[in-house]
């Protein structure tokens, strides 16, 4: 893949759009990838839009639990249509290029979504603290007011921090290269090719976005400790295996998750790292979502009873 780079003219003129470099510049390894990713991104919008749709139609999932899982596969699916079909269109084209007012859009809605998870992900925690913990108070606790002012919550923060981060980054001024090395818009590859000091907008990743990685991890870590204290009051096996059951996919969607934000943003910057947080990015921008209802379904016997229930019907 050739590499383009746009010189300022002397009159002071700017980049006006970046060219995506992609995951490889192997011109072998761009139909096998483009299969790859469409297969993927297939399965992550019929997996995502069916635990939608099977939540939206099934009145005994109308619970909190499963209102966080059908706003986690809202956010999922949206998640991965913001980059994945600009990602299949240039593993066939020899123009990858997006303007600069597109991939500063694209860089807002996957800074929005993917803030969102991650309190979606903190309030299911929540969620499952307070029924095990407290569960003669969930229905108090978790009433309808309660969990949707939460969720309107987490939607605000994720507004609020990608109007900071695209702020930030709009500030910079691009003045000659234009190839970004990532698939899509990201903070740390922009960064690179920014004229201008980029301090504030470092500073900004390490609080912002620590703030928003490290305080949900802390908040999750803590509900499952007393989780666990409680899990081991318990007498019988049977008990302990329902308990268990029931946090198993959100511990696996967790881990899944922040570990790979974490690798790829708390940590510093360089050339060879870049490339590493590339096969990061695909992790939890790609893989996560479409395991998301894999999990869901698979260790969920609510989930499973309805899907039953459903094709039953048909």
């Amino acid at each position: 893949m050739k590499l383009i780079k746009r010189m300022a003219p002397a009159n002071g003129s700017f980049v006006t759009e970046f060219i995506l470099m992609g995951l490889t510049d192997r011109p072998d390894l761009q139909l096998p990838l483009f299969f790859l990713f469409l297969i993927m991104y297939v399965v992550t919008a019929l997996g995502n839009l069916g635990l939608i749709t099977l939540i939206g139609l099934n009145s005994h999932l109308h619970t909190p639990m499963y209102f966080f899982l059908f706003n986690l596969s809202f956010i999922d699916f949206h998640y991965c249509s913001v980059f994945t079909p600009k990602m299949l269109m240039n593993f066939l084209s020899q123009n990858n290029a997006i303007s600069c007012r597109g991939c500063m859009t694209q860089y807002y809605f996957y800074c929005f979504f993917i803030i969102s998870e991650i309190y979606v992900l903190t309030l299911m925690a929540y969620d499952r603290y307070v029924a095990i913990c407290d569960p003669l108070l969930y229905n108090t606790v978790m009433s309808p007011k309660v969990f949707c002012s939460l969720m309107l919550g987490s939607y605000l923060m994720a507004f609020s921090g990608a109007m900071v981060h695209t702020g930030c980054l709009l500030r910079l001024t691009f003045c000659d290269a234009n190839a970004i090395n990532h698939y899509f818009c990201d903070i740390l590859p922009l960064l690179e090719l920014s004229c201008t000091s980029t301090y504030v907008n470092e500073l900004l990743i390490f609080t912002v976005g620590g703030i928003n990685i490290i305080v949900p991890s802390v908040t999750i870590f803590l509900s499952y400790v007393f989780i666990l204290s409680s899990i081991c009051k318990i007498r019988s096996m049977e008990g302990r295996s329902k308990v268990f059951s029931t946090c198993g996919s959100h511990i696996i969607e967790v881990s899944q998750f922040f570990g790979s934000c974490t690798f790829m943003y708390l940590k510093p910057s360089s050339a060879g790292s870049m490339n590493q947080g590339k096969i990061s990015s695909v992790f939890y921008s790609n893989v996560v979502p479409m395991m998301n209802p894999v999990i869901y379904s698979l260790r969920n016997k609510d989930v499973k009873v309805a899907l039953r229930k459903s094709l039953g019907r048909r």
